[in-house]
C-alpha cells in the first residue's frame, strides 16, 4: 500500500467503507450546557491515559449540538449493552424527542446519566482540539461505574450481532 497526500473526492466513499471494517463499540455521550440537554450516539470513544485518567471522543462540526458539546464543562459517556440498540438509534437522531421516556439521573455536576449501560464515565472537559472536520474532546474521568455484559458493536455500517456462547 502506498500513502496518498490527499484522497480524491471520488474515493472518499471507498475510504469510509475501508474505515468501516474496524469494529467499534457504541456509546452515548450526554451533557447539559446552559440549561440545554445534550446527547448523541458516538463510536469515536477511546482510552488515552491511565495517569491522569483521560478518554477522548470526537464530534463532527456539522452536528446539531457541536458548539454546545465543545463548550460543556462536564459530560458522561455511556457504553451501550447489546440490548440497547434502540437507545443507540434514538440518540443518533437530532430531534428533541429522543430524550422522552429515558430513565435519567444526574450527578453532582448536573450531567444527565442513562441507567442500565455496561459502563459509564463521568468526565470533566480537559481539552478540545481541532481534528479536521471534527473536534476531539479530551475528558478527565472523575468517576466511573461498570456492570459488564455483552457490548453493542458496529461494523461495516451496521450493528454486529455477537454470540457470547460461541467458543473460539
Amino acid at each position: 500500500m502506498t500513502a496518498q497526500a490527499k484522497i480524491p473526492d471520488q474515493d472518499l466513499r471507498e475510504y469510509r467503507s475501508a474505515l468501516g471494517c474496524f469494529a467499534t463499540g457504541v456509546a452515548v455521550v450526554t451533557a447539559e450546557h446552559e440549561g440545554e440537554m445534550l446527547g448523541m450516539t458516538i463510536n469515536s470513544f477511546s482510552s488515552v491515559s491511565l495517569e491522569p485518567t483521560l478518554v477522548l471522543w470526537s464530534v463532527g462540526d456539522r452536528a446539531a449540538q457541536f458548539a454546545a458539546f465543545c463548550s460543556a464543562e462536564y459530560f458522561a459517556i455511556h457504553i451501550l449493552a447489546a440490548s440497547q440498540r434502540r437507545l443507540s438509534d434514538r440518540f443518533a437522531q437530532s430531534s428533541a424527542e429522543k430524550y422522552d421516556g429515558i430513565r435519567w439521573d444526574y450527578d453532582g455536576k448536573r450531567v444527565p446519566r442513562i441507567a442500565g449501560c455496561l459502563a459509564r464515565f463521568q468526565c470533566r472537559r480537559h481539552n478540545v482540539m481541532a481534528g479536521g472536520d471534527h473536534k476531539i474532546i479530551l475528558g478527565e474521568v472523575e468517576s466511573f461505574e461498570f456492570s459488564g455484559g455483552e457490548p453493542l458493536m458496529f461494523v461495516n455500517g451496521q450493528y454486529l450481532e455477537c454470540d457470547s456462547s460461541a467458543t473460539p
